[in-house]
């Protein structure tokens, strides 16, 4: 059985959220009729109530009746991690079809730098030993390894290597990011990293255009497709990553 992700991140509800762009995206993800929604944070701009209220309206407008939400840097600003529960309710474990989702919280209050903490590796760690014959899928916000095109390191994951050692040792076939508004795809041992460019924030970097990513998921495979707002087409990772996609190849009118 193949379970489809629709994964997006970065909407930044606020002064720079594209509406167009958004609800053309919302129209497109609806056609696809996706199984699972994953949202990998920074839904506000900086955090206010009348933001959040934005994003949970608008997000209200997608089809899909599992969700998984995890909070950004962005999301955690103006006291917002009081919030961000109340809004985006979403359990930090997830099962759909054979995939176990777990939630890696890396947004701390006021800070632009990432930190998974002790206790939450300890945690992975056992969660992942009970879901053995399951493929394990980790949502996280912030990178743990930086993405091309986006500038010097200075807002990381200050304890990623132990994160991704976690990871590594726990047969994680998929972690699914943001942050950095470029869609990128590294491997590590038998671990893909993914991460979703920005669906609907003006602020696009390296890679000039709004996109998503829909990703097929059986047993066996993982199929990752990144997916340009408006556009017609697919577009496979590695033509992403082998510099083979030039802008105006993929952007329609």
């Amino acid at each position: 059985m193949t379970s489809r992700i629709v994964h997006i991140s970065d909407l930044h509800f606020g002064p720079e959220f594209q509406t167009a762009v958004f609800e053309a995206a919302v129209d497109e993800i609806n056609n696809i009729e996706p199984d699972v929604l994953v949202a990998s944070g920074d839904l506000t701009e900086n955090g206010l109530v009348s933001q959040y209220r934005s994003a949970r309206r608008a997000l209200e407008n997608i089809k899909c009746k599992k969700r998984v939400f995890c909070s950004g840097n962005h999301d955690y600003r103006s006291t917002g991690y009081l919030l961000f529960k109340q809004f985006f309710p979403s359990k930090p474990i997830l099962k759909e079809d054979g995939i176990v989702f777990a939630v890696i919280s890396t947004a701390r209050p006021e800070r632009n730098e990432g930190e998974v903490g002790h206790r939450q590796v300890l945690w992975l760690d056992e969660t992942f030993k009970k879901y053995k014959r399951l493929t394990k899928i980790a949502v996280i916000h912030h990178h743990l390894i930086q993405v091309p095109d986006t500038g010097p390191d200075n807002i990381p994951v200050i304890d990623a290597g132990d994160t991704l050692r976690t990871i590594i040792e726990s047969k994680v076939r998929l972690v699914l990011g943001g942050h950095r508004h470029r869609p990128w795809r590294w491997t590590v041992g038998g671990t893909q990293i993914i991460h979703a460019g920005t669906l609907s924030s003006e602020r696009t970097r390296g890679f000039y255009v709004h996109s998503y990513n829909i990703i097929d998921v059986t047993r066996d495979t993982i199929d990752a497709r990144l997916k340009i707002v408006g556009s017609r087409r697919l577009i496979g990772f590695n033509e992403v990553v082998k510099g083979r996609v030039r802008l105006p190849e993929i952007v329609e009118s």
